[in-house]
């Protein structure tokens, strides 16, 4: 199956760990880089467009991918980056035979419940996905930054700035 055909939300969310055996573990590694201070004073955000699924892969490259660039342009110590969302939808697949005979052996669509292949994030349009705590002087840059990070979302996404009121 191709990453497309597990974009949109169809149906109810496969999310009870109880009832679910063998389901993969999210590739998703960290939820939170760089250094949280008190005194940062602007926060920018990836927000999704569409009500949509997230494979945790996108979301490890989206991670991967924006954390490099942050420690690269900004410094380890002028940001705090969080990815808000965890993938808790188990995705199915029902595998199907192909070749000579394969007829004879499988089922079709009787019974077809899948096995678990891999997880998402259900986002709705509106949701942040990641967000950047970091100084004003640095907004041109983590904006760019999330822009690129936004080109690993399966619908892409939109760039909120908000200043925080420090007291």
């Amino acid at each position: 199956m191709k990453a497309r055909n597990y974009r949109s939300i169809r149906g109810m969310l496969y999310t009870r760990q109880e009832y679910i055996h063998g389901a993969p573990q999210p590739r998703i590694t960290r939820f939170t880089m760089g250094t949280y201070r008190e005194d940062y004073e602007v926060e920018v955000r990836l927000k999704a467009r569409e009500r949509e699924l997230i494979r945790d892969r996108a979301l490890e490259s989206l991670r991967v991918n924006v954390n490099r660039l942050l420690q690269k342009k900004v410094g380890g110590n002028n940001y705090y980056y969080i990815i808000m969302i965890y993938p808790h939808h188990v995705l199915r697949e029902n595998k199907m035979m192909t070749g000579a005979g394969a007829d004879r052996l499988q089922e079709g669509m009787r019974r077809a419940f899948g096995k678990p292949i891999g997880r998402a994030a259900a986002v709705e349009p509106g949701q942040t996905i990641a967000k950047v705590l970091t100084f004003a002087n640095y907004v041109p840059v983590v904006r760019q930054i999330l822009k690129v990070g936004a080109s690993k979302i399966p619908k892409g996404g939109d760039i909120d700035v908000v200043y925080l009121k420090r007291e």
